[in-house]
């Protein structure tokens, strides 16, 4: 008789350790647990200490964190018929857990494969160039497609952003032939800006030294001075006969 009371006794404490540890539960400051009561959904739990009752209970811990999901690389063909391998990030978290849980079977896995397929419907929809050169109006595109198609799962997408873009060798030796001719372009249209700004300042330079002949007597000294400082080369200067005439009226005159 006292080994089954104390057998009992046993029996008892264990299940009473049994009920508390199934009965108590404990969640995170950024966790909350959705509660099925036979079945049932009911008000959602936590943070904090929860309790429930076993086996007609059962709890789902949901994370109200950010979550990063990478999405793998997709091969795609771009509008102007460019195969591209892209792969992006996006940044999701739960915002009613309840949702989460009730609406959708696995809501990340089902983020994943939409993300994927909306990746690959917007790129495909793109140009080459506005996949390089356009990446943020690519990434709001994206996060306001993906972030439509999970609102009734109770996500909210935050932020999608492609991070590579890997091009066919034959198109980046194509676009680096592009890019050297843009240069080269550019070259040309800088050097003949320039010389038509020179020819524009000489037109304007030889239109005051038409109204004004002594200026061209200053342009001719300048040129000495400049010519004179080689040391090793000899300077024919021209002296016009104008400056001449005076001695020449003079040496007329004493002739007479």
């Amino acid at each position: 008789m006292p080994q089954m009371t104390f057998t009992g006794l046993l029996f008892a404490i264990l299940l009473v350790v049994y009920f508390l540890t199934s009965a108590i539960k404990i969640l995170k400051e950024y966790e909350r647990g959705v509660v099925f009561r036979l079945g049932r959904l009911i008000p959602v739990k936590g943070p904090g200490l929860v309790i429930i009752w076993p086996i007609i209970d059962k709890l789902v811990r949901v994370s109200l964190r950010t979550v990063t999901m990478d999405v793998p690389a997709q091969d795609v063909i771009t509008r102007d018929n460019v195969s591209v391998k892209v792969n992006a990030v996006v940044y999701f978290r739960v915002m009613e857990p309840a949702k989460a849980i009730t609406e959708v079977e696995d809501f990340y896995f089902a983020t994943s494969q939409i993300a994927q397929t909306t990746l690959r419907s917007v790129v495909g929809q793109s140009q080459l160039d506005d996949l390089l050169s356009k990446r943020d109006e690519i990434n709001a595109e994206l996060q306001r497609i993906i972030d439509l198609q999970t609102e009734p799962w109770g996500i909210k997408v935050t932020a999608v952003e492609v991070k590579n873009v890997d091009l066919p060798q034959e198109m980046l030796r194509a676009i680096a032939k592009q890019a050297e001719a843009e240069r080269m372009r550019r070259a040309k249209i800088i050097n003949a800006e320039g010389e038509f700004q020179a020819a524009q300042k000489l037109a304007d330079a030889a239109k005051i030294i038409a109204t004004q002949p002594a200026t061209l007597q200053l342009r001719y000294l300048q040129t000495l001075v400049e010519i004179a400082t080689e040391k090793s080369s000899t300077t024919i200067f021209p002296i016009p006969m104008d400056l001449l005439e005076p001695f020449l009226k003079r040496l007329r005159k004493e002739a007479e």
